[in-house]
C-alpha cells in the first residue's frame, strides 16, 4: 500500500498547508466515506458544513472558503480543489494490467499490418490487412481492428472494442470496453412496392482526432459518403450514440446515454448533457450547452444554453415551467 505524508502531498499540489498532522495518508475518498488515514476535498460552502462530521484527517480546500481544519486535522488550500483532487487520484490509482509478452501468441495479425515500437497486443486480438499501429499502442485482449485502419501512437483500446475498416484514429486516445467505431449508419428507405425497407449502404469512414476518450459501449457510425469526424480532445461518456456523418469540433463533451442523429454538427467546446437527443442535420454552434434530457430540434447559437423537449432557451423554458406550476395550483 502506498502512503504519503501531508508535506509530500502538499509539494505535489503546490498548495498552502493549514494545520499539520503526523498521520500517513493511504488513500482518498469523499467527505462522508473517508477514513481517518485518508484525504478528502471541499470545493464549496455546500460541502464545508460536512467537514466536521468527516473522519478524514486532511482535506483539499478551495482557498476562497473561510473554514478552519480544527484540532489534529489539516487543510491543503488550493485555487481549484477539483483539479488538485484529479492530480492526487492519478497518483493513487491502480496500475493498469501488465502484459507478460508484448504480443500474445493467440493474437491474429495479418502479415501486411505494421506495428510500432513498444506496442502491446493482448490475447485474442485480431489485426487486419494493411492496418498501421503507431508506437506504444496498447490493445487489451479481444480487440478487433479491421483492414486499412490507422491508429496513432499512445492510444489505449480496452477489451471488446471493434474498429471497423478504414478508420483513422489519432494519438493518445482511450477507448473503453466494447466501443464500436465505424459500423454502418442507420439508413433505410421504403421499397418501390411499399412492402419492405431497402438498406442504404454506408461507404464512408470514421476519423478521430488526438486525445479523444470514448466510454464503454458507445458507438460512432461511419459516414454514408464521407467521414464521421470527432475533433481533438473530445470526451464521450458511456452508452453514447454518434450517428453517420456527424462532425464534432474540438473538446466537445457528451454525457451518458445522449445521442446524435445523422449529420449533426457540433462546434468547439459544445456540452451535451446526459440523455439529450439531437435531431438529424442540426448544428450546435461553439460553446453551446444542451441540458440533460433535452430534445434539440433546431440549430443552437454559439454560447447558448438550451433546455427542455423540444429544447429552447433555458431561461424561457424555466419561465414556462413556473407558469405551468402556477396554473396547476
Amino acid at each position: 500500500m502506498i502512503s504519503f505524508t501531508i508535506e509530500e502531498i502538499n509539494t505535489i499540489l503546490q498548495g498552502e498547508l493549514k494545520g499539520n498532522i503526523n498521520q500517513k495518508i493511504t488513500g482518498l475518498d469523499e467527505l462522508k466515506n473517508a477514513k481517518s488515514d485518508q484525504i478528502t476535498f471541499v470545493r464549496s460552502v455546500k460541502y464545508a458544513r460536512l467537514w466536521e462530521m468527516s473522519n478524514a484527517c486532511v482535506a483539499i480546500v478551495n482557498d476562497n472558503l473561510d473554514i478552519e481544519p480544527g484540532p489534529d486535522r489539516a487543510f491543503i488550500m488550493v485555487k481549484n480543489a477539483d483539479i488538485a483532487m484529479s492530480k492526487l487520484l492519478d497518483i493513487f490509482r491502480l496500475k493498469d494490467p501488465v502484459f507478460d509478452v508484448d504480443v500474445h501468441p493467440t493474437a491474429v495479425i495479418h502479415e501486411s499490418a505494421v506495428m510500432g515500437a513498444g506496442s502491446k497486443i493482448g490475447a485474442g486480438c485480431y489485426i487486419g490487412k494493411n492496418v498501421v499501429l503507431g508506437d506504444g499502442i496498447v490493445l487489451y485482449p479481444n480487440v478487433t481492428v479491421f483492414d486499412d485502419s490507422i491508429i496513432g501512437a499512445g492510444t489505449v483500446i480496452w477489451s471488446g472494442t471493434v474498429i471497423r475498416e478504414r478508420t483513422e484514429i489519432g494519438t493518445d486516445c482511450i477507448f473503453h470496453n466494447n466501443v464500436s467505431i465505424g459500423a454502418d449508419g442507420f439508413g433505410y428507405i421504403p421499397s418501390e412496392d411499399g412492402r419492405g425497407l431497402i438498406k442504404i449502404p454506408h461507404i464512408g469512414n470514421v476519423i478521430i482526432g488526438n486525445g479523444v476518450e470514448i466510454g464503454a459501449n458507445s458507438c460512432v457510425d461511419r459516414g454514408k459518403f464521407s467521414s464521421t469526424v470527432l475533433g481533438d480532445g473530445c470526451k464521450i461518456d458511456n452508452l453514447v450514440q454518434i450517428g453517420h456523418n456527424c462532425i464534432l469540433g474540438r473538446f466537445c463533451i457528451m454525457a451518458g446515454s445522449s445521442g446524435l442523429a445523422g449529420s449533426v454538427i457540433l462546434g468547439d467546446g459544445v456540452v451535451i448533457g446526459g440523455s439529450a437527443s439531437i435531431k438529424d442535420h442540426v448544428t450546435i454552434h461553439s460553446g453551446a450547452t444542451v441540458a440533460a434530457g433535452s430534445g434539440v430540434m433546431n440549430d443552437v447559437p454559439a454560447g447558448k444554453t438550451v433546455l427542455g423537449y423540444p429544447a429552447c432557451d433555458s431561461r424561457e423554458m424555466l419561465k414556462q415551467w413556473v407558469t405551468l406550476r402556477k396554473l396547476a395550483k
